[in-house]
């Protein structure tokens, strides 16, 4: 499906039970929907029981690029711009690593548009001047290497050394999904993350239910960043998911849906 939000064409499924508790999923960068959308994936496990919606953030999967000069704070305009469109006036939102700070922003600016959250490996700390400085080599490597390089070494720091075996899938359709994003989406994210505002302060005023999902060998968003969210946001729960790195949702779905699926049923 698509639809024209603020000035951009975004790109979307919408599906399951209509009249039921609709679950939003957010993707990471630079992927897109279709990281939920997996055979045996998230979108399937709660089609049943709930209304899901995923869609590409701008400059994402089939999401047009625009300017190419993004904020957080246009990605979350670009969240409620859709729910608006779909009427959705609450929902349990979703999101993993970029996707979870869309989320944290989109809490803080609109908390009445929640009825729960899921931040999947994630975390709260706005970068350092260490990791400021590692997104603009980040992006120099894409602008002298090229997109399939870029992709090559970035499912590296994604995934288990084992799942390039045990979730060859996976891997490949992270990597081809990358390897399909316009270097200047890529950039112009990498930016938006750099500058995104720190969330924090934020934790403690949290009044909806959250669950906090992370691999167990996350070496981009750690175990220790979703406990430190943990020990802050009141009454969370977190799940700590074994064998699987920064893509816990695809390399251990089974016990990543397992968790998820309780906790919506949970709220609903």
């Amino acid at each position: 499906m698509k639809a024209i939000i603020n000035n951009c064409l975004h790109r979307y499924i919408d599906i399951g039970v209509t009249t039921a508790t609709p679950v939003i999923f957010i993707h990471g960068f630079p992927f897109s929907h279709k990281m939920w959308t997996t055979s045996g994936g998230q979108a399937e496990a709660l089609s049943g029981t709930n209304r899901v919606i995923a869609y590409d953030v701008r400059g994402h999967g089939e999401t047009e690029i625009g300017s190419g000069q993004y904020t957080i704070e246009i990605f979350v305009d670009d969240l409620i711009g859709l729910m608006d469109h779909l009427k959705i006036h609450k929902a349990i939102i979703t999101g993993l690593s970029m996707g979870g700070y869309i989320t944290l922003r989109a809490y803080e600016k609109y908390p009445e548009r929640f009825l729960g959250m899921v931040l999947c490996d994630t975390k709260c700390i706005s970068d350092t001047n260490e990791g400021k400085i590692k997104r603009a080599e980040s992006a120099k490597y894409l602008t002298a290497n090229g997109l399939k390089s870029y992709a090559e070494d970035y499912v590296k720091r994604m995934f288990t050394p084992e799942s390039f075996n045990t979730k060859n899938d996976a891997v490949k359709l992270i990597q081809s999904t990358i390897e399909k994003t316009s270097p200047t989406s890529i950039i112009g994210t990498l930016i938006a993350l750099a500058a995104r505002t720190d969330s924090t302060n934020l934790l403690q005023k949290i009044s909806v239910p959250t669950l906090i999902l992370v691999g167990e060998k996350d070496t981009v968003t750690t175990p220790a960043d979703s406990q430190f969210m943990k020990e802050r946001i009141p009454n969370a729960q977190m799940q700590i998911i074994p064998n699987a790195a920064h893509m816990s949702n695809l390399e251990n779905a089974e016990e990543f849906n397992k968790h998820l699926t309780a906790f919506v049923k949970s709220i609903q």
